[in-house]
């Protein structure tokens, strides 16, 4: 091969080579990646569960999912149907592309995967059943166990008292689904100061029958039709 051949190839090899690093070329962090394969779950939870959830799972809208007990609690199969097909009359939508969602099964499966792993932890003595068909609560032995319970900061009639609002609001029950309130009753609210199940009376646990009890009264509470602007007595007498 002649010189001047080699230094044509040579420098065709450079430019080839040179190609890689043009100004302006996109690295491979800068590639678009379809929304169909971010499997990344802080990406997954900032772009569909954030705006109720809470930027870091807390002081959102709906229940912390930066909660190690609700996390203990609840099954991961249980975690995969709510995103999948959301909760049915509450604000929870369906995620799953089979339910009429954005999300693909195994972007279901990370966000399931890493609310576990990024704000689960090991929680201490024997837990309440997630669901619990074994003790069918009654609204009567509800009330009295709502007084002892929960009256402290609810109110005695759950209408809210000094230390928290009420729970018997319309509005709030009938945006609120039956597993809701029993999560909530064992779980609490830590973001918003609310105890757990153990933490109502020092010393004294709920027992699950009381658990129940008390979902089944605060289930007593809704109006057949929850969120209709019903009159006041007030209201109601003027109108005669």
């Amino acid at each position: 091969m002649r010189p001047v051949e080699i230094v044509l190839v040579v420098a065709l090899l450079v430019w080839a080579a040179a190609c890689d690093s043009l100004p302006g070329k996109p690295t491979e962090a800068d590639r678009y990646v379809h929304p169909n394969q971010v499997l990344d779950f802080d990406s997954l939870y900032a772009l569909n569960c954030s705006g109720c959830h809470g930027a870091q799972g807390r002081l959102g809208a709906a229940r912390a999912l930066n909660d190690p007990l609700y996390l203990a609690i609840v099954p991961p199969v249980e975690l995969q149907r709510i995103i999948e097909k959301g909760v049915k009359g509450t604000s929870m939508p369906a995620f799953a592309q089979s339910a009429g969602g954005s999300l693909t099964g195994e972007q279901v499966d990370a966000l399931v995967a890493g609310l576990k792993q990024t704000w689960g932890g090991s929680v201490s003595g024997a837990l309440p059943a997630y669901r619990d068909p074994a003790h069918r609560g009654h609204p009567d032995r509800g009330r009295i166990a709502f007084r002892t319970f929960c009256g402290d900061c609810h109110g005695t009639d759950g209408r809210g008292g000094e230390k928290a609002g009420s729970v018997v609001d319309p509005s709030y029950l009938g945006l609120v689904s039956d597993q809701g309130l029993r999560t909530s009753v064992i779980v609490g609210r830590p973001d918003l100061d609310m105890p757990s199940w153990r933490e109502y009376v020092a010393g004294r646990p709920m027992t699950a029958r009381e658990i129940a009890d008390v979902v089944a009264w605060l289930v007593a509470q809704r109006p057949k039709y929850p969120g209709q602007p019903y009159p006041t007595t007030a209201t109601a007498e003027g109108g005669r």
